[in-house]
């Protein structure tokens, strides 16, 4: 029984301690169970459900007791806040097993994922706060935390939202789960365990989680920032641009660097229709296309933390809505984008209240008594036009018919244009008569036939031949040319 068990603390400093397990605290993730320390109420020991891995786990534990990141508690008002569960002493049995480690206690009730911080709806669940400066601080704070992680050579790897947690008062960074990250030890670096879909980045692909490290860590950040400044979208979603297009998956258009974002189109997909990001500070775009496109440098966590540090001291309080914040001269993009969302939606309504249609009917409109009128209508339009298509034809004949006759008075100004020019006349009037006939063909019913098409432009073509070779004086010429 692991409760009131009396286990073995080493620290850093090669102390021992002899410490009592109390009661289960969390049931804990796949690792192992977190348990209350008789006596020490701001501590907490995390025992891991086997000891297969006691020598494995001893060593990265130890290699993290001696390569603590630089990252203090946080007091505000008397309270102090641990913003990282880092390992304080590893924790073995009678045997010598690796069993666990202490570390500080954070309280969670006060804490949340930032997934929970990310979504609008879950904030007005929960109560939490809904100005803008408070999620550009948070983003400030978990870029703080990995780079003080990445000073002293240690990488998350699997950095998504859901495993990052902050204090619901004032958005400090509340880190757990340290023992599974990549840990820099001093000869050896003992590897991250997991890592997640959607936030791995490009050329990581065809890698393990063990052997990720710094390029993994810039790319996951980048896509956290991003969701926390842009309303939750993830950079790599959007709206394909054609309908009948495979639908990829949100890491498939990672590998392929489908960035919709960016300064340039992207091919597959366009951005979300709620994105604010043309809304951003120009730098932000900057890092964030660096962090995304095939080919660039990815900006540190360093780099990151000094630009937020700048924005959070540059951004300017919205006049018609006090949570709302917004870049330079750019104008507040949460109050666009919150106006194209109620415009949409009155689109909508109006759709929805608008009676339906069918071809172009109300259905509530259409009865046995309409039906049959409308359809005599139509065969009466169709009559009509049948008729009228009769006129046009018989009209078409006789034009042609004496064609000849109407270009003898142009006679010698067309011989003067030459046989060549005549043929280009000619082909020009044909495609004119085709063109003028796919036009009217779906309203004059005669012409939907194709032989009555073909007998049309045939017609045309021979009284139009016969004129040039009459005019011309064609057989004559060739007489005189056998001579």
């Amino acid at each position: 029984m692991i409760e009131n068990q009396v286990l073995n603390a080493i620290y850093a400093n090669g102390t021992n301690k002899k410490v009592t397990l109390s009661t289960l605290a969390h049931k804990g993730g796949a690792s192992g169970k977190i348990f209350l320390i008789q006596g020490q109420d701001n501590k907490v020991a995390k025992i891991y459900h086997h000891t297969k891995k006691s020598s494995t786990n001893r060593k990265k534990l130890e290699a993290m007791l001696l390569n603590v990141p630089s990252f203090p508690d946080f007091k505000k008002e008397g309270i102090s806040y641990t913003q990282i569960a880092w390992p304080e002493a590893l924790l073995e049995d009678d045997k010598g097993f690796c069993l666990g480690y202490i570390m500080p206690l954070i309280n969670m009730s006060t804490a949340v994922s930032l997934d929970h911080l990310i979504q609008k709806a879950v904030r007005r669940k929960l109560n939490l706060p809904e100005s803008y400066i408070h999620r550009v601080f948070a983003a400030y704070n978990v870029v703080s935390m990995i780079t003080a992680l990445h000073k002293c050579g240690h990488y998350i790897v699997d950095l998504k939202p859901s495993n990052v947690y902050v204090y619901k008062e004032n958005m400090m960074v509340a880190m757990i789960d340290c023992d599974g990250f990549s840990i820099q030890g001093e000869k050896n670096r003992y590897p991250a365990e997991f890592v997640s879909e959607e936030y791995i980045y490009p050329e990581g692909m065809e890698l393990g989680c063990e052997d990720m490290g710094e390029e993994q860590d810039k790319f996951a950040l980048a896509v956290v920032v991003f969701k926390l400044l842009n309303g939750g979208i993830h950079p790599f979603s959007g709206s394909p641009r054609k309908a009948d297009e495979d639908m990829l998956t949100i890491q498939d258009r990672i590998e392929d660097y489908h960035y919709a974002y960016g300064l340039w189109p992207d091919k597959y997909q366009a951005p979300h229709p709620y994105s604010i990001h043309e809304y951003l500070d120009t730098k932000t775009l900057e890092l964030f296309e660096r962090s995304f496109t095939k080919g660039a440098v990815r900006p540190s966590s360093y780099e990151w933390q000094e630009h937020l540090w700048h924005v959070m001291h540059n951004l300017k309080p919205c006049k018609k809505n006090p949570d709302h914040a917004y870049y330079l001269s750019k104008g507040c993009g949460l109050c666009n984008m919150e106006d194209k969302f109620l415009n949409d939606l009155k689109e909508i309504k109006k759709q929805r209240e608008a009676p339906p249609l069918i071809r172009g009917m109300e259905i509530s409109a259409i009865s046995t008594e309409t039906v049959e009128k409308n359809k005599q209508e139509m065969q009466e339009k169709s009559i009509k036009m049948q008729n009228i298509g009769y006129v046009i034809i018989a009209v078409y004949f006789i034009f042609f018919a004496l064609f000849y006759q109407l270009v003898l008075p142009i006679k010698d100004s067309i011989i003067s244009l030459g046989i060549g020019v005549q043929a280009i006349l000619t082909t020009l009037v044909l495609v004119g008569i085709r063109s003028l006939i796919s036009k009217y063909r779906k309203i004059v019913p005669i012409l939907r036939d194709k032989s009555v098409i073909q007998m049309l432009q045939v017609y045309a073509f021979i009284c139009m031949l016969i004129t040039v070779v009459s005019i011309n004086d064609i057989p004559k010429n060739i007489f005189e040319l056998a001579k």
